[in-house]
């Protein structure tokens, strides 16, 4: 059971450090020089309205990216960002222990690169090392933030977290923005990648648990299910179909299923995947060319540099 409490959370000391976290990289930035100015007196207020439960979680600035497909990104003002960061520190703890291995999403020392060693260190052992066929079940969930249901959400908290003052903040924040009356969640906050987490977890367990599935690896909404055996797969796909639109409200993409083997190439979180090496997925290096062309610096060429070294792609890092 979750065992801080709604004062631990918007306490002056939890918020002072919440600040100290979330100014890394941001001490440019207008609004957070403004809030700056008068740092303790703003910490002050902001405390005063939390514990009068006064507080309002406010609107968002929309804009767009391109990572790696087009998406609309909702950006909180500083102080509601300040709070999703008092929020995180005490919940992330506690809820990142409940969650299952390989998840790898937004979590301490999980992360892309661990998520796509674990596939391959998957692939290795049921192939027996090469010499057995391992078919390979791919999934993505259609429009996974935005189709987020907020009362299954606040029931799976609710089992976790007894004090009811923490539940109004957390509700508060949901509240704060929809796709559609009740469901979605803001890409830009960072509680959005602890609660998707959250409700994601609830089907990490199914598989594990009811389905019995050993080898799974989920990253956000795509995952791989690995097994020697085609037919199996093939009967999990309409087991996962219920759970996810019963228990979650969530589809997978129709056009994102796929089974193959993996000899044959698959294609997970922007590689292609095979035996004995991976390459870089032909639309992810065209972004990356895209965007050297756009805004060419020392630091992204790195940071691309690094980034392809952890594949087969000699010949596209040479052209950087």
């Amino acid at each position: 059971m979750f065992r801080h409490n709604f004062e631990d959370i918007i306490s002056i000391e939890n918020l002072l450090v919440a600040w100290k976290e979330f100014l890394q990289g941001k001490r440019a930035k207008k609004d957070v020089q403004e809030f700056r100015f008068n740092l303790i007196d703003n910490i002050l207020q902001f405390h005063e309205e939390l514990s009068s439960q006064k507080y309002n979680h406010g609107g968002y600035y929309q804009f767009r990216i391109a990572d790696p497909k087009p998406r609309i990104i909702h950006k909180a003002n500083v102080r509601d960002r300040l709070v999703h960061h008092a929020i995180h520190r005490l919940l992330y703890p506690f809820f990142d222990k409940t969650f299952f291995a390989d998840s790898y999403s937004c979590r301490v020392g999980k992360g892309t690169h661990r998520a796509l060693n674990r596939f391959r260190a998957m692939a290795y052992k049921v192939s027996k090392n090469h010499t057995k066929t391992c078919w390979v079940l791919k999934c993505d969930i259609k429009k996974f933030f935005d189709s987020i249901n907020h009362d299954i959400l606040l029931k799976i908290l609710k089992s976790y977290i007894p004090d009811q003052k923490i539940i109004w903040l957390l509700e508060n924040i949901l509240n704060s923005f929809s796709t559609k009356p009740g469901f979605g969640l803001p890409l830009g906050n960072l509680t959005s990648q602890l609660f998707a987490n959250v409700y994601m977890n609830q089907f990490d367990q199914f598989v594990k648990h009811k389905l019995k599935i050993k080898n799974y690896v989920r990253y956000a909404d795509d995952f791989v299910i690995l097994s020697q055996g085609k037919e199996r797969l093939e009967k999990l796909i309409p087991e996962i179909q219920d759970f996810l639109g019963e228990k979650l409200k969530l589809f997978l993409h129709p056009d994102k299923v796929f089974l193959k083997t993996f000899a044959s190439g698959v294609d997970f979180l922007g590689w292609v995947h095979f035996p004995d090496h991976r390459t870089l997925r032909a639309v992810t290096g065209r972004r990356m060319f895209r965007r050297l062309k756009e805004n060419p610096n020392e630091k992204s060429q790195q940071s691309y540099l690094g980034m392809l070294g952890h594949g087969n792609a000699s010949r596209i890092a040479k052209l950087l």
